[in-house]
Formats: structure tokens, C-alpha cells, sequence
């Protein structure tokens, strides 16, 4: 072999050498890529799930500071400054989220049944009312009248009919 085949050779070879160290870069540049890729993507998913749970946790915090009970005088569907005070409270929980209400009315034993159903809705309808004022949609605020039918204290006096006439706030 002459040395002008030799360095031909030796060119071909460092040629070759060249050209699979590239490649072999360009592959692991490629792997790389990826590799960074993925792990962005696993910490936006776990950023992601983070931000969830914290947003879960508070708004189970803000349910959690609000009064489900709100209470009537002796047949008046009226709401008291209290009342007002409360509800803007949900307000506030129901602007902040999707959730919807259920407005249960409920009234003491005394009075017929028929006028303490439809004492009952009154006083739902007054509380769904009063969110639809303040800017909560008439549709998330279902009301049902209990009447007499649901106590919470089963005495026949002032004490027991107190916590008898309300309405409770069940959110959905």
C-alpha cells in the first residue's frame, strides 16, 4: 500500500469517526431534549395538582366559617340585620365557586300545617331572594318548605320554636 492510499484511509476513517461522534451527539442532544421536556411537563402536572389541592382546602376553609342556619321571628319571613349579615357571607363563598344551595324553610308547631308550608317557603324564598339581589344566580338557589314536619328542639315553648323557625343553608 503506498502512502497516498494509506492517508486516503486514515482520512476515510477519521471521516467515519467524525461523522458517528456527531451523530451519537446529536442523539444524546435529542435524549436530553426530551428528558428536560418531560420533566417540565411532570412539574407543571405537579404545580398543577399543587394549586388544586390548595384551592380545595380553601374553599373547604371558607365552608367551613359559614353559618348554615339563619333564624326567623314569630311568623315573618322578614330577614334581620343578622340574617343579612350571614348571608352576605355566602354571597361572597357562592361568587367565588360554582357551588349551588338547597334553602330548606322551616316554622315552630304552631299554626296549621298548611300555613306553616307555606310560611316555610316563604321564609326560603326570602333568603333566595336575597342572594339573587346581591348577585348569585336564581338558578343555583333551590327552595323547599319543611313546615312543622322537620324540628330541631321538640319542646312547646319560646326556646324550642326559636330554633324551630329558620332555614337552613345546604350547599350542593
Amino acid at each position: 500500500m503506498n502512502l497516498i492510499s494509506l492517508q486516503k484511509l486514515l482520512g476515510l476513517v477519521l471521516a467515519a469517526a467524525l461523522v458517528a461522534g456527531c451523530a451519537s451527539t446529536d442523539t444524546q442532544d435529542a435524549d436530553s431534549q426530551v428528558n428536560t421536556a418531560e420533566q417540565r411537563a411532570s412539574t407543571a402536572e405537579e404545580d398543577a395538582a399543587a394549586a388544586a389541592a390548595a384551592a380545595a382546602a380553601a374553599e373547604r376553609e371558607a365552608a367551613a366559617r359559614l353559618e348554615y342556619t339563619v333564624y326567623f321571628d314569630f311568623d315573618t319571613a322578614v330577614l334581620s340585620a343578622e340574617t343579612r349579615a350571614k348571608l352576605d357571607a355566602h354571597v361572597a363563598y357562592l361568587q367565588a365557586n360554582n357551588k349551588t344551595v338547597r334553602l330548606e324553610g322551616h316554622c315552630d308547631e304552631r299554626g296549621t300545617r298548611e300555613y306553616n308550608m307555606a310560611l316555610g317557603e316563604r321564609r326560603a324564598k326570602a333568603v333566595a331572594d336575597y342572594l339573587a339581589a346581591n348577585g348569585v344566580a336564581r338558578y343555583r338557589a333551590e327552595t323547599v318548605s319543611y313546615g312543622e314536619e322537620r324540628p330541631v328542639a321538640f319542646g312547646h315553648d319560646e326556646s324550642a320554636w326559636r330554633q324551630n323557625r329558620r332555614v337552613e343553608i345546604v350547599l350542593n
